[in-house]
C-alpha cells in the first residue's frame, strides 16, 4: 500500500483518528493516472490529501492549495466525456480499482509537475472559471415529490425534518456531504447544553428512524424556486459512483444550509497548507487526515483556539494563535493558555510565502513586532457568513449588518424560510430551536420566541470584523474567498500611491464589478469590507451577482432562429422595476463570438463601471449571445450596447427585443 503520509495514527485521540474510514479495509485508485491509497469511507479528496497532494495547480503563477472548497471535478475515466457524469472530489466515494481523470481545467505538462510532481494535480487554472461544475448546466430529470423539502443536514436540518415529521408531512432531508450532524462539534458546549456530539447523534439517529423522513445524502442542491429545487446527487454502485440532476418538487422548503467560513485577506492566502478551521476539522475528525505537524492558527474567532487544543491533544504543535482582535477573551482562549499555546493578540497575517527551509510555509505578521514564522501548515478563520446563495437564487433579499459585519437574510419568501445559521443564529440551542420554528413558519401556525443566548462580551469576545492585511505590489495573489470563483483582490485597492504616469505592474480587476459572474456570498461580503461595494448597495449587489439564473429559466436551448423570450413571470422578483417599470426583454448579440454568462451587466458604453449605472442584465444563455433585461430607453434594435463580463469588456448590440 502505498504511504498515505498526512495520515493520522489510528490511536488519535478526540477523534482525530477518522469516523468515517474503515481502516481494516484499504483500497487504491488511480487519479490522472496516479495511483492513490486510501481506505474505505474516504472521498477522493481526502485521500488524495492523505497521500500528500495539497496542490490543485497554478494560478497566474501561483501555486493554489487543494481544499474542499477548492477542488476540481473529476469522472470516471470512461465517462469523462459526458458532463452529466461529473463528480465533485470532496463529494465522491474513493473507490478500489477506480480510475479517476480531472475535468475542465489543462494539465501542465513542465516544470512544475517535474519538480513537484507528488504534491500537484498540476492543473493551469488561468483560464475562466476553470474549476466550473459541469453538471450545473444539465436540466433535472423530476425524482420526487414531498410535502417538506429540508436542505441542510446540520442541527437546525435535523430538527426541522422532525417537526415537519411530527406535523404529518412527508419530509425529504438533503444533505452534500455523506453524513447527518453538521460541524457543531467545533463550537463547543455552552451553559445547559448537552455535548455536541450527543445533540448531533441523537438527532440524526430521530431522523434515520422516522418513517416520513427520506434522506438523500451526498445530494447538494444548487438552485431553487418557490416549489421545486434541483440537485445534484452522486449515485454509487460497486465499482463506479455518477452524478445525476435532479429535480425536487415541494410544496414547502426549509434552507439551513449553515455558515460559511470567511478567508482573512492578505496575500499568499490560497498557497498549499493554508486552510480554513473548519476544513481541517473535518478532514481530521471524518477522515483523520492532517498534513504537517506544525501548525500556526490565524483567527479572529474563538472556535479557532478550539481546533488548536484538539490538535495538540493529537500531538500536533501549535506554534502560535495570532489574533487579529487586540484585546479578546473566552473560556477557550483561557483553556488554550492553559495549554501553553503562544497566543498572539493584535496580530495580522501580512502575507503567506513559501518557506526556503524548515517548513512549506513563511508566515510573515503585521503587527508592532512584525514577525517571520516558518510552519507545515497555516489555519485561518475570517469569521462566519451565513449562507445566502439558496435564499438569493430563490428571490430572498439581504441587507448588510454593520454591527455583525455580515450580509443577512431580509424580508420572507412565499413557502421557503431559512434556519440555523443561515438565518442568522449562533448557538446551537437557537440553530435547533430556529428548524421548529421554520415549520410554525412555514405552515401559519403560532410562533415562539427562538432561544439564541450570547454570553456578554465580558466573558465571550464577539467575532471581528474580517481582518484584512496592507496591500503589498510582490508576492503571490491575494483572494477574496476560498472557493472555486480565484476572485483577487482588485488593483485598485493595492495602490499605495497614485501618479498620473503609475500603471499596476500587473494586470487584474480594478473594480468589484468587473468580476467573473457570479459572485459568492462571501466575494460580496468582502467587497464590503475592502470598501470596493457601498453597505447599503451589498443586498442589491447579492440579489443580482449570486443568484445568477433563477431555475424556472434553466433550459435548452431554443434553435438560433427561433428565440424564446423569457416570460414576464419568469423574471427574479428582485429585478421588477429594477431598470424601470417599463423595462424590456431582449436578445442581446455580442460582436465576437462567445457565450455570455448570466449575471452579466449591460452598459449603455465601455465608460460606464459601477452597478448603478446599469441598463440592464443577462438572465440567459442564448445561442447566439443572450437574453436579457434592459431599460425602456435603451431596447431598440441595433443599439449598441457594453457587456462586463468575466473581467472584459465586451461590445455587442440588441438584435431583437419582445413585443
Amino acid at each position: 500500500m502505498r504511504p498515505q503520509i498526512n495520515r493520522l495514527p489510528e490511536n488519535a485521540p478526540k477523534g482525530f483518528a477518522g469516523t468515517a474510514i474503515d481502516r481494516t479495509r484499504p483500497l487504491r485508485f488511480r487519479l490522472d493516472g496516479r495511483i492513490v491509497s486510501g481506505y474505505a469511507g474516504d472521498t477522493v479528496l481526502s485521500a488524495a490529501l492523505a497521500a500528500g497532494i495539497d496542490t490543485v495547480g497554478q494560478h497566474q503563477n501561483s501555486p493554489i492549495g487543494l481544499t474542499s472548497w477548492a477542488h476540481p471535478a473529476i469522472s470516471h475515466a470512461s465517462l469523462a466525456s459526458d458532463p452529466q457524469f461529473a463528480l465533485p472530489m470532496a463529494r465522491t466515494p474513493a473507490q478500489d480499482g477506480a480510475e479517476f481523470v480531472t475535468l475542465g481545467a489543462e494539465r501542465s505538462r513542465g516544470m512544475t509537475r517535474l519538480f513537484q510532481p507528488g504534491r500537484t494535480l498540476g492543473l493551469k487554472l488561468d483560464a475562466a472559471r476553470p474549476l466550473t461544475r459541469p453538471w450545473r448546466t444539465i436540466p433535472g430529470a423530476a425524482d420526487t415529490s414531498t410535502d417538506l423539502l429540508v436542505i441542510g443536514g446540520g442541527v437546525a436540518g435535523l430538527s426541522a425534518a422532525l417537526a415537519g415529521a411530527r406535523v404529518g408531512l412527508t419530509v425529504t432531508l438533503v444533505e452534500a456531504r455523506g453524513f447527518l450532524g453538521g460541524h457543531s462539534g467545533l463550537f463547543g458546549t455552552q451553559e445547559g447544553e448537552d455535548a455536541p456530539e450527543e445533540s448531533m447523534a441523537r438527532l440524526s439517529a430521530e431522523v434515520e428512524a422516522a418513517e416520513a423522513i427520506t434522506v438523500l445524502a451526498a445530494t447538494q442542491v444548487f438552485s431553487i424556486r418557490p416549489g421545486l429545487a434541483r440537485a445534484h446527487r452522486i449515485e454509487t454502485s460497486p465499482g463506479t459512483s455518477r452524478g445525476r440532476v435532479i429535480d425536487i418538487a415541494a410544496e414547502r422548503i426549509v434552507i439551513a444550509a449553515g455558515a460559511l467560513e470567511r478567508l482573512p485577506i492578505f496575500a499568499g492566502n490560497r498557497l498549499p497548507g493554508i486552510a480554513g478551521c473548519l476544513d481541517a476539522y473535518e478532514m481530521a475528525t471524518r477522515f483523520g487526515v492532517w498534513p504537517g505537524q506544525r501548525a500556526i492558527v490565524a483567527t479572529g474567532s474563538n472556535p479557532a483556539y478550539r481546533l488548536a487544543m484538539l490538535a495538540s491533544d493529537a500531538g500536533i504543535e501549535i506554534g502560535r494563535i495570532l489574533d487579529a482582535r487586540p484585546e479578546s477573551t473566552s473560556r477557550f482562549i483561557a483553556f488554550s493558555r492553559a495549554y501553553g499555546i503562544v497566543q498572539s493578540p493584535g496580530t495580522v497575517v501580512a502575507s503567506a510565502g513559501t518557506a526556503r527551509s524548515g517548513g512549506l510555509l513563511s508566515v510573515h505578521t503585521e503587527s508592532r513586532h512584525g514577525h517571520t514564522l516558518v510552519t507545515d501548515r497555516l489555519l485561518v478563520c475570517g469569521g462566519w457568513q451565513p449562507d445566502l446563495t439558496l435564499w438569493h437564487i430563490a428571490g430572498g433579499s439581504s441587507a448588510w449588518n454593520a454591527d455583525r459585519c455580515r450580509l443577512e437574510a431580509q424580508g420572507r419568501l412565499d413557502s421557503i424560510a431559512l434556519a440555523g445559521s443561515a438565518a442568522g443564529y449562533f448557538t446551537r440551542r437557537g440553530c435547533i430551536q430556529s428548524g421548529a420554528d421554520a415549520i410554525d413558519q412555514l405552515l401559519g401556525r403560532a410562533r415562539r420566541a427562538v432561544d439564541d443566548p450570547i454570553v456578554d462580551p465580558v466573558h465571550e469576545t464577539p467575532d471581528g470584523p474580517l481582518a484584512i492585511a496592507s496591500p503589498v505590489s510582490e508576492g503571490a495573489p491575494t483572494y477574496l474567498d476560498a472557493g472555486i470563483g480565484l476572485l483577487q483582490r482588485p488593483a485598485e485597492a493595492a495602490r499605495k500611491r497614485r501618479f498620473a504616469f503609475w500603471r499596476p505592474a500587473r494586470g487584474g480587476l480594478t473594480l468589484l464589478s468587473e468580476a467573473p459572474q457570479p459572485l459568492a456570498v462571501n466575494e460580496v461580503a468582502a467587497g464590503v469590507n475592502l470598501g470596493l461595494i457601498p453597505a447599503e448597495a451589498a443586498g442589491i449587489v447579492a440579489q443580482e451577482r449570486v443568484a445568477s439564473v433563477p431555475l424556472s429559466v434553466q433550459q435548452e436551448l431554443p434553435d438560433p432562429g427561433n428565440w424564446v423570450p423569457i416570460k414576464p413571470t419568469e423574471i427574479p422578483a428582485y429585478l421588477i422595476g429594477r431598470y424601470g417599470p417599463e423595462a424590456r426583454i431582449v436578445r442581446i448579440v455580442p460582436n465576437e463570438a462567445r457565450i455570455l454568462e448570466p449575471g452579466a451587466l449591460i452598459f449603455p458604453n465601455s465608460d460606464a463601471r459601477h452597478p448603478d449605472e446599469a441598463i440592464g442584465v443577462v438572465l440567459r444563455h442564448d445561442p447566439a449571445g443572450a437574453v436579457g433585461l434592459v431599460a425602456a430607453r435603451a431596447a431598440t434594435t441595433d443599439n449598441p450596447v457594453t457587456v462586463r463580463e468575466k473581467g472584459q469588456i465586451v461590445r455587442a448590440q440588441i438584435a431583437e427585443q419582445d413585443t
